[in-house]
């Protein structure tokens, strides 16, 4: 797949990411919703955005809306813990365990989001995520070019906006994937985009 991203001076520095959170902060939404944000919080975003694009099955869903079949406007490669297979590159299971740890859920599915170019986008929704899980927390890892990360009061209201790329970290947690909803826009001039979204399921019985 023929996808550039826009190089910086440090572009071809090996990946990695900062486990101390050095820069971690948190936004509360409302009183039971939070989001936690820390720009370029992976290093070598570029670099590892070329392994991801090289090593993932990519592909394109498609969703029923009105009785009417649509190609969605992205392309897609999750995974799961229970597939056995190994996250590649090795970096994003590191990353995985580190996210575990530092909000004490067991991260064990990830979903790649590529969205080529500023035609590529995501209505507003919610994750859909068992109800077993009260208070959810989703991970997003964010490579390539920036794009606008939109959050809004489920129904609608005023949104909040991040602009996301570039080895960027952003976690939703409280009740944030229940109260609320997101969406990546359409863009008029946008490059291509990695998400990555760590998500967790009920707590393993003992």
């Amino acid at each position: 797949m023929d996808l550039a991203v826009q190089r910086s001076l440090f572009g071809n520095v090996e990946p990695a990411f900062d486990a101390s959170y050095a820069r971690l902060e948190r936004t509360w939404l409302d009183g039971s919703a939070w989001v936690d944000h820390q720009p370029e919080w992976v290093a070598g975003a570029e670099l590892l955005f070329d392994r991801i694009i090289a090593a993932r099955p990519w592909g394109q869903r498609s969703r029923e809306v009105y009785e009417r079949v649509h190609a969605e406007p992205r392309l897609t490669a999750p995974w799961t813990l229970r597939s056995g297979a190994l996250l590649d590159p090795p970096l994003l299971e590191a990353i995985r365990h580190a996210l575990s740890a530092r909000y004490g859920v067991r991260f064990d599915s990830v979903g790649f989001n590529l969205y080529r170019d500023g035609r590529d986008s995501v209505a507003w929704h919610r994750d859909q995520i068992s109800h077993l899980v009260a208070e959810p927390v989703v991970a997003l890892v964010s490579l390539g070019e920036r794009r606008s990360f939109l959050m809004r009061p489920r129904g609608g209201g005023r949104s909040r906006s991040w602009r996301l790329g570039g080895g960027d970290l952003l976690v939703t947690g409280g009740a944030a994937q229940r109260t609320w909803e997101h969406a990546v826009p359409k863009a008029a001039q946008a490059g291509p985009r990695i998400s990555l979204a760590y998500r967790h399921g009920p707590p393993q019985e003992p």
